[in-house]
């Protein structure tokens, strides 16, 4: 598995939806995941590290887990079918260790909250061919603003 990092989100008007880009830290990996409005907005909430005003759902999930007294581990891309991506977020309770199924837009929204690691296992980099006009989006970031 290689660890990631948000990189960007941009605006595809292409598809009128957004990409996650996800980069390791050495810069020799990189994968595109296209999510909604909604998703990019929480993502980029969390990564900003402000708190809004009421919480918003991946707050509340976080909040919950702390005080149930369970710890987020990390987030992992699992796998990848017919363009859809598969995630798990794996947890640690008091009596064992376990991962529950997630949307990667709704694991990465709360692996930043909860300050913990992002996964992506080698295959499903590979899987995934590249965006054709992927080099420009990431050389020019005047598209990258998500929603407000």
């Amino acid at each position: 598995m290689i660890e990631m990092f948000v990189r960007e989100i941009f605006f595809d008007g292409s598809t009128k939806s957004y990409i996650l880009i996800l980069q390791d830290e050495e810069k020799n990996s990189t994968l595109p995941i296209w999510i909604g409005p909604f998703e990019a907005q929480a993502i980029s909430m969390g990564k900003a590290g402000t708190p809004p005003e009421r919480p918003q759902t991946h707050d509340l999930f976080v909040s919950l887990l702390n005080h149930l007294k369970i710890r987020i581990l990390s987030a992992v891309i699992e796998k990848v079918e017919e363009g859809t991506f598969f995630s798990r977020i794996h947890l640690l309770s008091e009596s064992s260790e376990f991962s529950i199924d997630a949307r990667p837009s709704d694991a990465v929204a709360i692996a930043i909250r909860a300050q913990v690691p992002i996964y992506v296992k080698e295959e499903v980099i590979h899987q995934i061919p590249e965006h054709p006009d992927f080099r420009q989006l990431l050389d020019s970031p005047e598209d990258s603003d998500p929603p407000e």
